[in-house]
């Protein structure tokens, strides 16, 4: 299933909000702006993102989403937006995803097995949700699928708060504003085994 047509009927609406946000910078504090976009713009890019998150038509809501940060920020077109996605608190359209994507895992878990429910050797990897077999890419690129391999991926010191689902969206939104991720692979990258 292709997500184009949904991320083609949302992109005029955050143009709009992006054009509203700069109508008004001139006159409102920042903290009036960031109502305004989590009002306005984040409450359009967040709907149904763990769907269509990791659609490649996805870059061009992300790159919205760079210019309306810069507007709010009154930077140039070419300036980085990492720090400023710190600095505002704000969470990358890739970030938002995974966050979204791991707490319908941790809230659903009664939805997913683990791997000792499959088999009874005893692994490191026992107690780690079981990643079925899939050759279709649509399965792959599911929120099920994709759920269990995100969380799969994550540091130990998060997967380990995923019992306590308050304190687990704490701690995961601090690590993603944190890591300032711009793709997927940085996810994987930055969480691969043997990283602090």
């Amino acid at each position: 299933m292709s997500w184009k047509t949904h991320i083609d009927a949302i992109l005029p609406k955050l143009s709009s909000a992006c054009f509203a946000i700069r109508s008004v910078k001139p006159y409102v504090s920042l903290l009036t702006l960031k109502a305004i976009y989590y009002a306005y713009f984040h409450a359009i890019m967040s709907y149904g993102v763990i769907f269509w998150g990791q659609s490649p038509d996805s870059l061009q809501v992300f790159l919205l989403q760079k210019r309306v940060i810069r507007t709010m920020m009154g930077c140039g077109g070419r300036d980085s937006c990492r720090g400023l996605f710190l600095e505002l608190g704000i969470l990358t359209l890739p970030s938002k995803y995974i966050f979204c994507l791991l707490l319908f895992v941790v809230k659903n878990k009664k939805l997913f097995s683990s791997n000792k429910d499959h088999h009874s050797i005893d692994t490191r990897q026992q107690s780690n949700l079981y990643l079925p077999s899939a050759h279709l890419k649509k399965y792959q690129l599911g929120p099920y699928y994709m759920g269990i391999k995100l969380f799969i991926t994550l540091p130990p010191f998060l997967k380990n708060e995923s019992y306590n689902p308050v304190r687990f969206r704490s701690l995961l939104k601090k690590f993603l504003l944190n890591t300032t991720l711009y793709s997927l692979d940085e996810f994987y990258s930055i969480c691969k085994p043997g990283k602090p």
